[in-house]
């Protein structure tokens, strides 16, 4: 009996021992899974609660980018109708200069026999030229550009064959049953024209910006004219202006420009123009270049795109959230000396082992130099140092004066370190810093973007 109740005790105390072991297990498992639930909540209340640093990556370039504009390009043109009915010779080269008096055409009642020619290496190889030419510059938005090739084609293989059939003309008016035709000013000679010829800048009106309705054409041809025909165009100077329709932002943008940097898109050819501000007939404003050479690269075109280059000023581009200003002690350059290294520093008073005081090398980092003073931060130096001129026991300066500088925070290194800044043009948005400053920033280095929401040495990273 007795050995049956110790079985049943001991089995019962068994019980109790595993019951008790599982509700502490479990109460083990809960604390820790309510801990760690605790701390995921605070670490997502802390992350949503907490000033986020957003970063800047510093780039090189000017404030903003220049504007780009397609103008109207007016010549001091003519164009010359043929006198007479027939079949024409030319010999004159298309965009060739001529002087007054040079034989450009001839007239004859009957066509000459032409041979077929045949295109030498010289002529394949400036029309794969031009081929290539147009098809990187070629926009689906402009296909009236497509007759500008084709005639440019069409001319460079007329050309050919009046080279294999040149006439030579000894200076008459007629040679056989020919009449030879000569300019009456000099000028560059043009086969081309669109009907904008002879359009002063009085007669602008909005609707010659519009490209859509452009179009040019050849006025070479190996048929029969009549007389009355245009047979030339000849631009008499090489004076000549582009005009450029302007919003009322670019006109107080370009308000104060008198003389401007222009880049020809076409070629990237740049040129100075004289620049004024002019209104159309019918109340649109527009911008009036003046050029006094170029013409020849461009008489075949009307619309020429151009870029203004009126952003000049090119450094390291920073928002101007990004900017801070801090303090520094500013101390007389006669103060300074160099110590080992050539590192500049100062003479410290600082108290000696008995009980007196002697002046010590104490090396500072210098921020900036303005007017014979130093800039120099707090690692060196504090409120109420007494620094001694090099030299000189009695000439004595407390270092008190300050004066702020401009900076941005930098983050590379995981925490928020000041580096200066010199601003040499500015927006409402961004500025524009010089490269190369000593304790300065670089290109591609990342600082912050809002300084106002970050404190010196606070930690940036993560």
């Amino acid at each position: 009996m007795p050995k049956i109740m110790k079985r049943n005790a001991k089995g019962m105390h068994d019980r109790n021992r595993s019951r008790i072991s599982r509700i502490f297990s479990l109460n083990i498992g809960t604390i820790v899974f309510g801990i760690l639930f605790v701390y995921i909540i605070l670490s997502v209340i802390m992350y949503i609660t907490a000033v986020h640093v957003k970063s800047y990556r510093v780039s090189s370039g000017p404030l903003a980018k220049n504007q780009t504009y397609t103008g109207v390009a007016v010549y001091s043109e003519e164009i010359v109708n043929a006198d007479a009915t027939g079949y024409i010779d030319y010999y004159a080269q298309d965009g060739a200069r001529i002087r007054s008096g040079g034989v450009i055409y001839g007239v004859s009642p009957d066509q000459k026999a032409k041979t077929s020619a045949v295109p030498d290496a010289d002529t394949l190889k400036a029309i794969r030229s031009d081929m290539e030419a147009f098809s990187q510059l070629f926009d689906p938005g402009d296909f009236h550009d497509v007759y500008s090739l084709k005639y440019q084609i069409e001319g460079e293989l007329l050309n050919l064959s009046l080279k294999d059939n040149a006439v030579n003309v000894t200076g008459a008016m007629t040679l056989g049953n020919e009449t030879i035709y000569t300019s009456g000013s000099d000028g560059v000679i043009c086969y081309s024209a669109d009907g904008c010829e002879g359009i002063g800048t009085r007669q602008i009106t909005s609707d010659i910006f519009d490209e859509k309705s452009y179009h040019m054409t050849s006025l070479k041809t190996d048929r029969q004219i009549s007389a009355g025909d245009p047979v030339y165009r000849i631009i008499k100077s090489e004076d000549w202006s582009l005009l450029i329709p302007l919003t009322a932002k670019q006109i107080v943008h370009l308000s104060d420009i008198s003389r401007v940097r222009v880049k020809f898109l076409k070629d990237g050819v740049t040129q100075n123009a004289a620049f004024t501000i002019l209104t159309t007939a019918d109340g649109t404003y527009y911008g009036k270049l003046d050029f006094s050479s170029g013409m020849i690269r461009y008489l075949d075109n009307r619309y020429i795109d151009i870029e203004l280059v009126t952003n000049n000023e090119v450094g390291l581009k920073i928002p101007v959230s990004s900017i801070v200003t801090k303090k520094f002690f500013t101390v007389p350059e006669e103060y300074a000396v160099s110590g080992d290294g050539r590192q500049i520093g100062f003479l410290k008073l600082t108290q000696s082992k008995n009980g007196g005081s002697e002046p010590v090398f104490t090396p500072a980092t210098v921020y900036d130099y303005k007017n014979g003073l130093y800039y120099v931060d707090d690692s060196a130096l504090t409120n109420g140092d007494i620094i001694v001129r090099d030299g000189s026991v009695t000439e004595r300066y407390i270092v008190r004066d300050t004066a702020e500088l401009e900076g941005v925070y930098s983050m590379n290194k995981g925490y928020a370190i000041f580096r200066r800044i010199n601003i040499i043009d500015k927006n409402e948005d961004y500025c524009i810093v010089e490269k190369g400053t000593s304790y300065g920033i670089s290109q591609f280095d990342n600082i912050v973007e809002n300084a106002a929401n970050v404190k010196e040495s606070q930690i940036t990273a993560g």
